[in-house]
C-alpha cells in the first residue's frame, strides 16, 4: 500500500450507458478506456496518458431497482476497511456495500455518511501509488478538488475528521452560501465542506476534474448531450469552474483556465 489513510485514491462513475459515458467524457477530458480484465465483471478503466485514474461501472437492472442511479463516487484509502466500517456505523453512517475483496486489488466498502452522501473506503493491496487525485500539481484529466455539499456542515466535519484524520486548513465566507471550510491530509489540500444549496436535492460529493480550457469544455458539454448548471465562474486562484450533468444525469464539475 503506497497511499496513506485519508487519501482519495479512485473515482468511479456508475452509469446506465457505459458506451455513452465514454463518448461523452473521452473528448471532454482526454480520457481513454480499457476493460479491467476482472473475471465476471463488466468494469471499464479510465486512463490518462497511460495512468489509471478511475473506472466506469455499468448499472444493472437489479442495481437500479434497488435505488442506484448515475453518479460519481470517490474512494478514500483506509488502514482497515472492516475497522473503518464499524467506526463509521458508530458515528451514524449507513453501509450500502459490506466489506468486499477485489482479487489482487484491494478490499472496499460503500458507505453513506450521517447526512446521506455516498463514499467508498478502500484498502489497496498493491504497492502502486494512486495518481487519480492530483495532490501537488495541476494535471489535466485528473481530479483537482473534492467538495462535499451537505445538510449539516458541522456534523460532516466531525465525521470526516474523526474517520480519516483530515484537518481544517482555512475557511472562506461565501455570503448567503455560508462558510466554505477547506481541509488537508498528509501534507496537501484535498477539498472542502460547505452547506448544501437549495438547488441540490441531497447531500453529495462533487468532484472537480481539470481541463485545459473551460470555455472549450463548456461547448463540448452542450454539443454532446450534457447539461450545464450555469455559466463558468471565476474562483479566487484565477481558475474557472463549472458544474454540469452528463447525458445520463450524473453530476460532475470541471476546473480550468478561461480559454477562448
Amino acid at each position: 500500500m503506497a497511499d496513506k489513510h485519508g487519501d482519495f485514491v479512485w473515482y468511479e462513475l456508475a452509469t446506465k450507458d457505459a458506451d455513452g459515458a465514454k463518448a461523452f467524457y473521452g473528448p471532454l477530458l482526454g480520457w481513454e478506456f480499457e476493460q479491467s480484465g476482472q473475471p465476471g465483471m463488466d468494469y471499464h478503466l479510465i486512463t490518462k496518458n497511460g495512468a489509471q485514474i478511475g473506472g466506469i461501472m455499468p448499472l444493472t437492472e437489479e442495481m437500479v431497482s434497488n435505488g442506484a442511479h448515475p453518479m460519481w463516487a470517490g474512494y478514500i484509502e483506509v488502514d482497515s476497511v472492516d475497522g473503518s466500517v464499524e467506526k463509521a456505523k458508530g458515528l451514524g453512517a449507513s453501509v450500502y456495500v459490506e466489506p468486499t475483496d477485489i482479487p489482487d486489488i484491494g478490499r472496499f466498502a460503500m458507505l453513506a455518511d450521517p447526512q446521506g452522501a455516498a463514499i467508498y473506503v478502500m484498502n489497496d493491496f498493491t504497492d502502486e501509488a494512486s495518481v487519480s487525485f492530483a495532490k501537488h500539481e495541476a494535471i489535466d484529466g485528473h481530479c483537482a478538488w473534492n467538495e462535499l455539499v451537505t445538510t449539516d456542515p458541522a456534523g460532516a466535519k466531525a465525521f470526516y475528521t474523526d474517520m480519516f484524520g483530515w484537518e481544517k486548513s482555512s475557511e472562506m465566507e461565501m455570503g448567503e452560501m455560508g462558510l466554505y471550510e477547506m481541509f488537508s491530509v498528509n501534507g496537501y489540500a484535498l477539498g472542502a465542506i460547505m452547506a448544501k444549496p437549495e438547488m441540490m436535492p441531497m447531500s453529495s460529493w462533487v468532484y472537480y476534474l481539470r481541463v485545459p480550457d473551460i470555455a472549450a469544455a463548456a461547448k463540448l458539454i452542450g454539443e454532446n448531450g450534457g447539461q450545464m448548471m450555469g455559466e463558468p465562474i471565476q474562483i479566487p486562484d484565477g481558475d474557472y469552474v463549472l458544474q454540469a450533468a452528463d447525458p445520463q444525469g450524473a453530476f460532475f464539475a470541471l476546473i480550468g483556465k478561461k480559454g477562448s
